[in-house]
């Protein structure tokens, strides 16, 4: 079992990747595998709306969504990190995101996800209720944890301090890893994943 945690800050080893680092740990503790991808700091264009994906299953662009999506669909499950700007993800994150669910959501479909979000002060479960949006919508059980996924500090090293925000990430990566066990326990057993309905209906509002 493996499980990618994306670090959607431009800071490759700043708050976000700390927070990371801790479900990351858990997650070893529990016998799964982990690897931390950062998505750079490097512009990330927007969804143009092209439809291109339709034919190719993947983003017409060729960058670092393309990239993540190869790693994705080997993977069990994820987790998205991202610090708070102005309340919201970051923009190089949410520019990722949209790309990635919207070109490849097979890679993501009925595996298990989280999101973690790192603030200064505010703004996180604004953050948090956003990220989680991309999860739902795509038939994604959404792992929690004993608090909502986030942790405090403006440094790596304030994060430290953030003893509550550190055990929030350890649960979360503790209760990820049991579900995966369970996933897998439930494909021994017979028990298979819910099948779609053959047509589906997508309703327009005037």
């Amino acid at each position: 079992m493996k499980v990618l945690l994306v670090n959607g800050s431009p800071e490759r080893n700043g708050c976000t990747h700390r927070a990371l680092q801790e479900v990351a740990c858990a997650l070893e503790k529990e016998g799964v595998e982990t690897e931390i991808f950062w998505v750079g700091n490097e512009a990330i264009a927007g969804c143009m709306a092209c439809g291109a994906c339709y034919q190719l299953k993947s983003c017409v662009i060729g960058d670092v969504v393309n990239e993540f999506v190869e790693k994705a669909n080997g993977a069990d499950g994820f987790i998205f990190g991202s610090p708070v700007h102005y309340a919201a993800a970051s923009g190089s994150m949410t520019s990722f995101l949209d790309r990635c669910f919207y070109s490849s959501k097979p890679a993501f479909f009925q595996k298990p996800g989280a999101c973690v979000v790192v603030a200064r002060r505010a703004g996180t479960t604004a953050a948090l209720d956003q990220l989680n949006k991309y999860l739902t919508i795509n038939q994604m059980p959404v792992v929690s944890s004993q608090y909502w996924n986030m942790v405090h500090g403006n440094t790596p090293e304030q994060v430290e301090q953030d003893l509550e925000g550190l055990q929030i990430m350890r649960t979360l990566g503790r209760n990820m890893a049991w579900l995966l066990k369970c996933i897998e326990a439930g494909k021994k057993a017979g028990i298979e994943a819910p099948q779609p309905e053959e047509k589906r209906y997508v309703t327009n509002f005037i």
